[in-house]
């Protein structure tokens, strides 16, 4: 459904120092560094995070998610062990099983350092 996703940072290293961690975790390489862009490439679509074109300090979008399926909750659990001990923050509840209308998810949030909500996201046939 997605070509790519673009979230914005304002230190590109440490953006790339805390990416390369939690993607790794979930198989992906480390990025690919283009100036002022790092990218994130799958079978399945590309990550990217940015300094803002309009010169602009980069702000995390309130409401956003970006979520990043993973093939287990032990892989889940990974991811977000990599992100917190790269400078991101757990946010929301504790990961875990979540049950709704789509169904039973493991679920773990993260906030990377620039304040962007990520999610691990395991669907639980």
């Amino acid at each position: 459904m997605f070509s790519h996703i673009m979230v914005g940072t304002n230190d590109l290293d440490k953006a790339k120092t805390f990416y390369d961690a939690v993607l790794g975790a979930v198989g992906i390489a480390p990025a690919v560094v283009d100036g002022s862009r790092i990218f994130y490439i799958a079978p399945t679509g590309i990550f990217s995070v940015s300094l803002p074109i309009d010169g602009q300090p980069a702000t995390a979008g309130n409401g956003a998610t970006v979520g990043f399926a993973c093939s287990s909750p032990a892989q889940a659990d990974a991811w977000h062990a990599a992100g917190v001990a790269n400078g991101g923050a757990t946010c929301e509840d504790p990961p875990g099983v979540r049950e709704g209308g789509m169904g039973k998810m493991y679920l773990a949030y993260l906030r990377d350092p620039d304040g962007n909500k990520l999610c691990a996201l395991h669907r639980m046939g």
